[in-house]
């Protein structure tokens, strides 16, 4: 409850107090019971960004609109708040007299009152006018009671109300930003199509990380478990964190001869198919290859990517996105290449 309306229930509520003799106890009114936002049903099925996007503006759209509700909904609550505290208002001088009255007669008046009738008749017609003015206060007590409960529930549902819908904004607001985060670590609707995930596993760190975030030198020391060549341990880390994360297709990593990673033991090709190797050509192989893409570098702090190369871009951990247009386009595999 506000100040301004415990100031002005206070004087009202400390006389009805002094009377419950007359009208009884406040009746008790509970705090309404705040609505909790419901969650989407998952069906085990991984969300594409696409879904996503538009799903949180929607949920957002959907939570900003009961919000204008509730801005609609407090006016008209703050109304009938104002009209309780002048019906308050209003009853307050016959209160003051009820009180006036209760205080000069005391809880023993009404006997008295009677006992001081020496004839019969005169104790009837006094048991009689007592009785009257009893229930007239207690009709009058009963309307301010009534008023108050209706001024404190009328605040309490429009607290709530504001509450639970700013509540909702905020937490769609935060979704939406967390969709359009993940959509930008793909490089953008535009260069997935939206055929990815919104999500992909976390990755275990791999081994050579300082604690300052910075990547050991590894020497090309473990046997490469798609060819007869080696590897280094981060680069095997990452092909068994990619493998787990469900990435199963053909792979290949060692090769021999040429200035780059290959023969360093420091990359690995992901091809989209399940042998050989062959361009993208359906939304299964495109949407794999975004995948582990995705997968790649959303977990690029924790594996020590060097780049990605996937679809004629490659991916840079200071630079994000680019265009690549070097000796392959990329467009069978997705390139992974280790600090």
């Amino acid at each position: 409850m506000t100040a301004p309306l415990r100031r002005w229930l206070t004087p009202v509520v400390a006389v009805i107090a002094a009377l419950t003799v007359l009208a009884g106890p406040l009746p008790a009114h509970a705090a309404p019971t705040t609505p909790t936002p419901s969650g989407h049903e998952e069906d085990g099925e991984p969300k594409l960004l696409t879904d996503v996007i538009e799903q949180a503006n929607r949920d957002y759209s959907a939570a900003k609109s009961q919000l204008d509700k509730s801005k609609k909904r407090q006016s008209e609550l703050t109304q009938q708040v104002d009209r309780a505290r002048a019906d308050l208002d209003a009853l307050a001088p016959q209160v003051g007299q009820i009180a006036a009255q209760s205080y000069r007669t005391g809880r023993i008046g009404a006997l008295a009152m009677l006992l001081e009738s020496k004839a019969p008749d005169a104790f009837v017609q006094r048991a009689s006018l007592l009785d009257e003015m009893n229930m007239v206060n207690e009709k009058k007590l009963a309307e301010v009671n009534a008023v108050k409960a209706r001024a404190e529930q009328a605040k309490l549902l429009l607290d709530a109300e504001v509450r639970e819908q700013q509540k909702q904004t905020a937490l769609m607001a935060k979704r939406k930003s967390e969709a359009d985060k993940a959509l930008s670590l793909v490089g953008g609707k535009g260069f997935t199509g939206g055929l990815v995930d919104a999500t992909s596993k976390v990755a275990k760190i791999g081994p050579g990380r300082t604690a300052d975030g910075d990547w050991k030198p590894q020497s090309c020391s473990e046997k490469d478990p798609t060819t007869s060549g080696c590897v280094t341990p981060r680069t095997l880390h990452a092909y068994k964190e990619v493998k787990a994360a469900g990435f199963n297709r053909f792979v290949g990593c060692y090769r021999s001869g040429g200035p780059w990673e290959h023969p360093k033991g420091r990359a690995c090709d992901w091809s989209l198919q399940k042998s050989g190797f062959a361009p993208w050509h359906n939304d299964d192989t495109r949407k794999y290859g975004n995948n582990v893409a995705a997968f790649l570098i959303r977990n690029a702090d924790r594996l020590g990517i060097y780049y990605v190369i996937w679809n004629r871009q490659i991916w840079f951990p200071a630079t994000g996105w680019s265009s690549y247009s070097g000796p392959s386009n990329h467009t069978d595999h997705v390139h992974m290449s280790l600090l």
